[in-house]
């Protein structure tokens, strides 16, 4: 029925599609980019801040480490969720000198049975390189001394020290190099470790704790054995380096520490492919997972990627429907036409086309009556017979008009309404001209 409200274009948009779908894109683009990164952490703040971390790039940092391994086909990711670290693969510690020992050890604990672990050990007191140095970049340091953890609560049968390196250079794993500065040497002893790098006879620069798992090769680097004379268990390997000038990005410029690397990873039973975690909890750098955290987090991922291309798909549409402003025409039309339209329309819709039949019928009938002067009194039988004469002597071999009405009475179907009231109107057009 036209008497709903339709609306009419009443003037130009005064923007251009592609400028409200650029500004609309631009605009959902950046709101997902900032849940993410609320969500990840990523953007807010940089972890080349010359700490000893794998995200570091001074020389106390492994940023060298990671990436090495990560391009020697290792699955190599940054943990900064605690639930991160009790999955398979390596997990490297690179604890602070201040670093809670308890926490060290609730962390390498709850990983015996899950996979290896590597500990580094800090040394060097770093503080950022100054702007006015000729080349300094972010991230750069100075070493200006010593700075050995204090980690109470791990590993306390352990002690490490710092002293001269008196040997020529480092050995173990089938492999020999220099250190970068042989001044200051950290080393460790302690009942249950076992060599894996030294310098001399008293210096062990890297050892892992025979504590009664089965390491094969680890067993087969180590420079001597402890017998453990506990039941063995099925227990995944500790390792800790307690030089870090071995593996920080200070040691990896050298080749041969970078192939020491890689053999410590492979004595520990990782392969290329494996996954390997830096953690960074432990240098500040830990985040609570929350209900944002996980939309972006597999499995929940899925469920948001539906939402964003459902939210596409509405988008796309809104923007094919997008024009100029509308404003609702009248609801009746001025004028016959419309009148007829709106009556027609509501005869359509209540689907009672049947009924209008005999009205239109008798409707004919009047018409007719007044164009041939008939008395308006006379019954509708006498009527009929009337039109019928008048029709005859003006064409003998037309269809009477008693005959056509009555088709159009009995008419149901809109086909046969259609054809009986055309045919009823050729007969008025004929007898009224």
């Amino acid at each position: 029925m036209s008497g709903k409200n339709a609306p009419v274009a009443v003037g130009a948009n005064p923007f251009s599609r592609w400028a409200v779908l650029g500004i609309v894109v631009v605009g959902a683009a950046l709101f997902v980019a900032l849940l993410w990164m609320i969500a990840t952490g990523a953007g807010f703040e940089s972890g080349n801040d010359g700490k000893a971390h794998a995200e570091g790039r001074g020389l106390n940092g492994y940023a060298a480490l990671a990436g090495y391994l990560d391009r020697r086909g290792y699955a190599v990711t940054l943990g900064k969720s605690r639930g991160g670290l009790d999955k398979p693969g390596l997990l490297v510690l690179t604890p602070p000198a201040q670093a809670d020992g308890k926490e060290i050890n609730r962390i390498v604990a709850a990983r015996r049975y899950v996979g290896p672990t590597l500990v580094i050990t800090p040394k060097w007191l770093a503080l950022p390189a100054d702007s006015r140095q000729k080349g300094a970049k972010r991230g750069w340091v100075n070493l200006q001394g010593i700075a050995p953890p204090r980690w109470e609560g791990f590993l306390d049968e352990l002690s490490a020290q710092v002293s001269p390196m008196t040997a020529a250079g480092w050995q173990g794993a089938g492999l020999s190099g220099k250190l970068p500065r042989t001044r200051f040497v950290m080393s460790g002893a302690g009942t249950g470790l076992v060599r894996l790098i030294h310098a001399d006879e008293t210096q062990t620069l890297a050892g892992f704790m025979d504590d009664g798992g089965t390491y094969p090769r680890l067993e087969a680097m180590a420079q001597d054995r402890v017998l453990y004379s506990g039941e063995e268990e099925d227990l995944y390997p500790l390792v800790i380096v307690f030089e870090p000038d071995l593996l920080d990005n200070y040691g990896m410029a050298r080749f041969e520490n970078a192939r020491l690397a890689e053999a410590l990873v492979g004595a520990m039973e990782v392969k290329p492919g494996d996954p390997i975690t830096f953690d960074m909890t432990l240098n500040g750098f830990g985040r609570s997972r929350n209900l944002l955290t996980l939309a972006f987090t597999p499995p929940f991922l899925a469920a948001t990627l539906c939402l964003l291309m459902a939210a596409l798909i509405l988008g796309w549409r809104a923007f094919l429907h997008f024009g100029p402003p509308l404003a609702a025409e009248r609801a009746i039309a001025f004028g016959k036409r419309a009148l007829v339209a709106n009556s027609a329309g509501l005869v359509r819709r209540s689907r009672r086309l049947h009924l209008i039949g005999a009205p239109y019928a008798d409707r004919s009938r009047e018409r007719l009556m007044r164009a041939l002067a008939l008395p308006r009194s006379m019954p509708g039988e006498e009527a009929d017979a009337a039109i019928d004469r008048a029709l005859a002597s003006r064409k003998a071999d037309a269809e009477p008009f008693s005959a056509i009405s009555a088709r159009l009475r009995r008419a149901r179907k809109p086909h046969d309404l259609v054809k009986a009231a055309r045919d009823l109107h050729a007969l008025e057009r004929m007898l009224t001209r």
